[in-house]
């Protein structure tokens, strides 16, 4: 499937590149790091990353701003977006050619070139890997590549502690290094937050609900957000705050929007995403997400969520 790929990169001029909606440093990390990498490769060509900007992920990179009329005979290749329902920017089906790379699991293959690795820690890992078999075929490795593969990989292995971290995890992550960036800034804009951020936190750490079978909730209204001057992508930041939690099993954020709330399912080992499709969403074992649009819906989560932790 990798040499497919690169068969469909050299034969197109310009190559346009998705990632999911409410990003998180791997969309960013493998889109961009994609492009960097096919920008390096291919200066001839022309190469674009579209979708709305997350300004809490500023720090990686800026979209680009293209035209309807750009994807007129153009390759589109979406990472790390397991469905279509979630693709950044709904123009990818106006291109000639679709590419789907992705590490989720594949509920819904789409595209003309499907590549899932569900056992790569991150579609930046992926992307990383795509580029080891083609530097000796024209593909070109640079520093901001680098920087962004190296921050989707740290992202989505929570700084390597996950269990998707496996030794290439490692591997790769300490090939990345030898580049020019430095960590320690990255860190810092990855992990830094702003005090109501942090006061925020605090709350949820007061006051979330530990309940039987090791399962955790919070629930965070739109009241209380407004309380803390806090949007709900910032709220989302938190999800991993109950990491540490002795004795727990999986944990549930409830975010309320304008429009529904948002389910964000974390777990220490029992299998969550079947719990995330019973409600419009899906994701990995042990990180998913899912949607509700009435906090009446609030229990029938948790109650499936005790039926897998039991």
């Amino acid at each position: 499937m990798k040499e497919k790929i690169l068969e469909a990169i050299n034969q197109y001029e310009t190559i346009i590149v998705h990632r999911h909606v409410r990003p998180d440093p791997d969309a960013y990390g493998s889109q961009g790091g994609l492009v960097e990498i096919l920008k390096e490769s291919f200066p001839e060509k022309n190469i674009y990353a579209v979708g709305k900007d997350e300004p809490t992920l500023e720090y990686l990179r800026s979209l680009d701003v293209i035209a309807d009329e750009v994807y007129n005979g153009a390759l589109v290749i979406v990472c790390d977006t397991a469905n279509k329902e979630r693709i950044c920017d709904s123009r990818y089906s106006m291109g000639d050619m679709l590419i789907k790379i992705d590490h989720h699991p594949n509920e819904e293959p789409y595209g003309d070139l499907l590549w899932v690795d569900t056992t790569a820690s991150s579609c930046s890992e992926m992307i990383y890997d795509f580029y080891l078999y083609g530097k000796d075929k024209g593909l070109k490795m640079n520093d901001e590549a680098a920087r962004l593969l190296f921050a989707g990989i740290v992202g989505d292995t929570g700084r390597f502690i996950f269990p998707s971290t496996t030794e290439k995890t490692f591997a790769y992550a300490g090939e990345l290094i030898h580049y020019q960036f430095s960590r320690p800034e990255l860190f810092d804009k990855m992990y830094e937050l702003e005090p109501n951020i942090v006061k925020l936190k605090g709350y949820i750490l007061q006051n979330f609900e530990f309940q039987d079978n090791g399962v955790a909730i919070v629930k965070l209204t739109k009241g209380l957000l407004e309380e803390y001057h806090a949007k709900p992508a910032g709220a989302s930041l938190l999800v991993n705050a109950l990491q540490d939690v002795k004795g727990i099993k999986a944990w549930v954020f409830f975010i309320e929007e304008n429009d529904q709330i948002r389910v964000r399912l974390r777990s220490k080992g029992p299998v969550i995403n079947g719990v995330a499709r019973k409600f419009r969403g899906g994701g990995h074992p042990l990180a998913a997400g899912a949607s509700i649009y009435s906090w009446d819906e609030v229990n029938d989560v948790i109650n499936e969520l005790h039926k897998v932790c039991e």
